[in-house]
């Protein structure tokens, strides 16, 4: 290709992009998760097997004793870690509405009004908690689901889309166990859950745009240039070795 053809002066270019119609940042707290029995959406598995038995729980508190350390963390649905941030790792999508997305008159500070669309979005994914003693034994949960739903207020006119994007992700676990009896030993009382998370959540439609601009170039390739050969120092003095002086 000649690069000196397309360069030299701007040209109108007609792009499809996704123009952002409006965009917001918030803070999500999930409704906390708290579990007062074992069984049924909260089983933990501290025999070790790949997953957990569905219905059949083993009690963290009675095999790991008091002291324990609780973490909690995103995973998959099979109970696999994931990157929280990672794109498409949480579910994070619009709920449709029966009559559309409803339109409402909002006053801006300096006095103006503006309509603005109820969007209402719903976030969704698994976490899975671990239970650690001091001697490092563990007991792991099966995936536990967790939901939340909310509205937006935003420019989102017909055509418009719902963008979300997760930038911070939070989960903490505190697990209760109380004694038995004088035994020494314990048992499950209750395990509460809470998740947060911060998102962006945009409003974007695929529009075509015309633009003056001129076309990119691709930078020089930097040449590699091979150094040249060096040999090490030699020791004249003493080699070679000077041949027999000649007998005149």
């Amino acid at each position: 290709m000649d690069i000196k053809s397309i360069s030299g002066g701007q040209e109108t270019l007609c792009i499809k992009v996704n123009k952002v119609y409006d965009w917001v940042t918030r803070q999500a707290d999930v409704p906390l998760l708290a579990f007062n029995e074992l069984g049924g959406a909260l089983v933990f598995d501290c025999l070790g097997g790949a997953t957990p038995t569905p219905g059949l729980s083993d009690d963290p508190c009675a095999v790991l004793g008091g002291n324990l350390t609780v973490e909690c963390f995103p995973t998959d649905e099979e109970g696999n870690p994931i990157d929280p941030l990672a794109p498409g790792s949480i579910l994070c999508t619009e709920i449709p509405q029966p009559e559309g997305r409803a339109s409402g008159q909002f006053q801006l500070p300096d006095g103006s009004t503006v309509t603005l669309q109820k969007v209402k979005v719903l976030k969704k994914g698994f976490i899975v908690v671990r239970v650690t003693n001091p001697q490092g034994l563990s007991c792991t949960s099966a995936p536990i689901p967790w939901a939340v739903s909310e509205k937006f207020f935003l420019c989102a006119p017909p055509g418009t889309f719902l963008q979300c994007e997760i930038t911070d992700f939070e989960c903490d676990a505190n697990l209760i166990c109380r004694p038995v009896g004088t035994t020494g030993t314990f048992e499950f009382q209750q395990l509460d859950i809470s998740i947060n998370l911060c998102q962006n959540v945009q409003m974007e439609a695929l529009v075509k745009l015309e633009i003056t601009a001129e076309f990119c170039q691709p930078r020089p390739d930097m040449p590699f240039v091979c150094p040249p050969l060096a040999f090490p120092p030699q020791c004249p003095t003493v080699f070679p070795a000077p041949g027999p002086t000649p007998t005149p």
